[in-house]
């Protein structure tokens, strides 16, 4: 009985260290790994860690959630593709000392995107904002 106790206690443990590691959300230390954290929550479907990651406004929480949305409808094989690709990074601009516009793709789909960065009290966050709604791009980073 003993015995079984223990083996229940380290499965239990084991079970519970693993889903803590996959749900985890590390802290952003620079303008790029937030952005890098942002887009890889995103991939993974992980919409949670994606939203600790993000400016909290009323806007770009509906983008998020929208976003969620239109992944939740898409195929287990898309969703597949997109866990399993890769970030590619082509540069970013720094607009002052706070603001960060981050160029990207991912392996996946290859389609070339942006994302402002704005740091905020110490913490580095994503605007959706700048490239969900952006429609003139003589605008972005202003």
């Amino acid at each position: 009985m003993k015995r079984i106790f223990i083996l229940y206690l380290a499965v239990l443990t084991i079970f519970t260290t693993c889903k803590n590691r996959t749900s985890e959300t590390v802290a952003s230390e620079n303008d790029i790994d937030a952005a890098r954290n942002f887009i890889q929550a995103a991939l993974d479907g992980r919409w949670e860690d994606a939203n600790k990651y993000m400016l909290q406004d009323s806007i770009n929480v509906q983008l998020l959630e929208t976003s969620e949305q239109s992944y939740r409808s898409k195929s287990s094989e898309d969703k597949r593709g997109y866990r399993e690709s890769s970030i590619n990074l082509f540069g970013s601009r720094k607009i002052g000392d706070s603001i960060t516009i981050v160029n990207y793709s991912n392996s996946f789909r290859n389609k070339k995107d942006s994302l402002k960065v704005l740091r905020i009290g110490g913490q580095w966050l994503i605007d959706l904002k700048y490239s969900l709604l952006a429609t003139d791009s003589t605008k972005h980073g202003q």
